[in-house]
C-alpha cells in the first residue's frame, strides 16, 4: 500500500482529526520558510546588517519601530498569495465534519482563504492589526500601504497581531492543546517539529495515530505510525474526501 493510500484509509477511519502544520504547508503557495536552506533568515539583509530575529521581535518594535515595519513591509506582504492543494484539500475534508481543527504556526491566513473556519494561529496572523493604544482593528492593507510608522487616529502605533520574539503565545495555543489532546487521529505537516514550544504539542497527544509528513525527518519521528517525506502537495493531491 502506497504512504497516500495509508493516509488515506487513516483518514476514512477517524472521525476526531487534527490538523497541525508549519511552514512547509505555504511553501508551496510560493511563500518562503523561515530557517530552511533558502528561507528569510538565510537572505541578506539589508537594514543595518541587524538578525532577523531582531527584526522581528518585540524589543525592535517598540525601540525601533522604523526598522521594524521596514523589514516587515519588505518581507512580511504575503497579500496576493494563495492558497494550494493542502490547504484547499483540509477546508473540504472540515466540511465533513471529520476534521475537528487547524492549529497553524503560519501568519499567512492561508487556511482562511482556502475556507477553514476553525484555524488556531498559534503565532498569530498578519490579516489583524490593531492600535496598542485604543485597541482599534486595522486591515492589513493600511499597515503595509501607509508610510514610516502606522498610526491610529487615537494617536497609539498600529502593530500586526502576530507573536513576535520575546512575546507569549496566544489563547489559541491553550486551545490547541485540547484539540490535541483529544484527536484520534493527529496529522503533523510542513514542520521539522524543532521549535519549542510549538513542536511539544505533540507530545500531547494520546489518540490512536500520528502522522508526520515532512521533506526531511524530524524528532518525533519515532512517535509516528506513519511518516511521510515527500512533498505535501503529491500526497493531499491523491487524496479524496469520504464522508
Amino acid at each position: 500500500m502506497k504512504d497516500y493510500e495509508k493516509l488515506q484509509k487513516l483518514i476514512d477511519e477517524s472521525d476526531n482529526i487534527v490538523f497541525f502544520g508549519g511552514a512547509g504547508v505555504s511553501t508551496e503557495s510560493g511563500l518562503k520558510d523561515f530557517r530552511g536552506k533558502n528561507g528569510l533568515y538565510k537572505m541578506k539583509q539589508k537594514h543595518k546588517d541587524l538578525a532577523p530575529e531582531y527584526l522581528l521581535s518585540n524589543r525592535c518594535l517598540y525601540d525601533e519601530p522604523e526598522e521594524f515595519f521596514a523589514y516587515y513591509r519588505t518581507y512580511m506582504d504575503i497579500r496576493d498569495i494563495k492558497p494550494n492543494i493542502t490547504h484547499e484539500y483540509l477546508a473540504k475534508l472540515e466540511k465533513t465534519g471529520k476534521l475537528k481543527a487547524v492549529i497553524t504556526q503560519n501568519i499567512d491566513g492561508l487556511h482562511q482563504k482556502a475556507g477553514s473556519k476553525n484555524v488556531l494561529e498559534i503565532h498569530g496572523t498578519i490579516t489583524k492589526n490593531y492600535c496598542c493604544k485604543c485597541k482599534k482593528i486595522y486591515k492589513s492593507d493600511y499597515v503595509f500601504e501607509v508610510g514610516g510608522v502606522p498610526r491610529c487616529e487615537c494617536g497609539g502605533m498600529v502593530r500586526p497581531d502576530v507573536v513576535l520574539y520575546g512575546e507569549m503565545l496566544p489563547p489559541a495555543f491553550e486551545t490547541a492543546m485540547a484539540y490535541i489532546a483529544k484527536a484520534d487521529l493527529l496529522i503533523v505537516a510542513g514542520t521539522s517539529l524543532t521549535v519549542e514550544p510549538a513542536s511539544s504539542l505533540v507530545r500531547l497527544f494520546n489518540g490512536k495515530h500520528l502522522v508526520i509528513i515532512n521533506n526531511n525527518p524530524t524528532p518525533y519521528d519515532g512517535l509516528a505510525e506513519l511518516v511521510i517525506n515527500k512533498p505535501l502537495g503529491k500526497i493531499f493531491s491523491k487524496l479524496t474526501i469520504n464522508k
